[in-house]
């Protein structure tokens, strides 16, 4: 049985799929590599942005719910996901660049040693960048090569999950005993955990907090944090390991982009462990990834229902140039 190799996605909630993604695109220079439905409900939008080829450890994906209120943020909840760029002079820039496009953030901090930058988008969604000026630890991804974020401030893949817990002992032991994860630092509340090389790309930082009401899931909040595993293989010895531990599971699920497996570790908190293959290239061209409706291939004699069902959201980035955006 192999540790976790680290973070492999975040799946929130958004008002809106054509808002998500313009932020994402145009603000946040990450690219969209997959352009779906949710498997569990055809008439949802599930938007996978990524690095530059769609690695596993890069992607933020969004479903956007039909009537969905707005939820609310307390504990008991993954409360915030962080985006890793190469250094502190990188957080430097996009200091300037939410000043001018008018996104909230806090300001630079700091958190385990590390310059952090907090921030929110229009749905209340928390997020913070995180520099890997002195990570060590798995790697991350590769930057975006034709978006509009200079390449050495780019945003290049996930860091720490930021889950909020009531019973801190409790998750604690299932995160070192079921998960193998290891607590290696410790500020106030807050609890710095990490997996199999560690590093910004394989943390999860646990906020002990019985102040705050549990959260209410809805847009603007975090719906599960998947991890990595390399293959079915050890997929199947993880669905061992849950039946060892008399933890509730979904058993095996193919999602086509990878296979995955679900168990709701707390009030809340949700876990998938996923794949890291076989991935997003294998049904759209590179140049061309997001673009169109992808369904996976036994979701297609469906498609023109499923095409009704959902509104068409123009994905064409091929066709455009951006310029590089510079913040003075």
């Amino acid at each position: 049985m192999n540790q976790l190799k680290g973070v492999h996605h975040i799946t929130a909630i958004t008002s809106s799929a054509e808002k998500v993604y313009d932020f994402f695109t145009y603000v946040l220079g990450v690219r969209l590599v997959k352009k779906t439905v949710n498997q569990d409900d055809i008439q949802t939008y599930h938007l996978f942005f990524a690095d530059d080829v769609g690695g596993p450890g890069t992607d933020m994906t969004f479903f956007d719910f039909p009537g969905i209120p707005k939820g609310v943020h307390g504990t008991d909840e993954i409360y915030k996901t962080s985006f890793r760029v190469p250094d502190d002079k990188a957080l430097e820039y996009w200091v300037k660049r939410f000043d001018r496009l008018k996104v909230k953030h806090k300001g630079i901090q700091e958190q385990f040693g590390k310059k952090v930058l907090p921030f929110v988008d229009f749905d209340d969604q928390q997020y913070q960048l995180i520099s890997d000026e002195i990570n060590k630890g798995v790697a991350s991804g590769i930057p975006w090569q034709k978006g509009p974020i200079p390449l050495e401030f780019a945003i290049t893949g996930l860091g720490p999950v930021v889950i909020r817990v009531s019973n801190f002992d409790y998750f604690k032991a299932v995160l070192e005993q079921v998960y193998m994860f290891r607590e290696v630092n410790q500020e106030g509340s807050n609890h710095l955990f990490e997996t199999g090389e560690g590093g910004n790309g394989a943390s999860v930082i646990v906020e002990y907090n019985t102040v705050l009401p549990s959260g209410r899931q809805g847009y603007g909040t975090i719906h599960h944090a998947a991890f990595r595993v390399e293959d079915r293989a050890e997929l199947d010895s993880w669905v061992e390991r849950y039946q060892s531990f008399r933890l509730p599971n979904s058993g095996f699920v193919e999602r086509y982009y990878f296979g995955s497996l679900y168990a709701r570790i707390a009030q809340g908190v949700l876990f998938e462990l996923a794949t890291d293959g076989p991935g997003f290239m294998g049904d759209e061209p590179y140049e061309t990834l997001g673009e169109k409706l992808s369904l996976p291939p036994y979701f297609e004699e469906k498609r023109d229902e499923i095409e009704r069902l959902v509104r068409p959201i123009d994905t064409v980035r091929s066709t455009k140039e951006f310029e590089k955006e510079y913040e003075d």
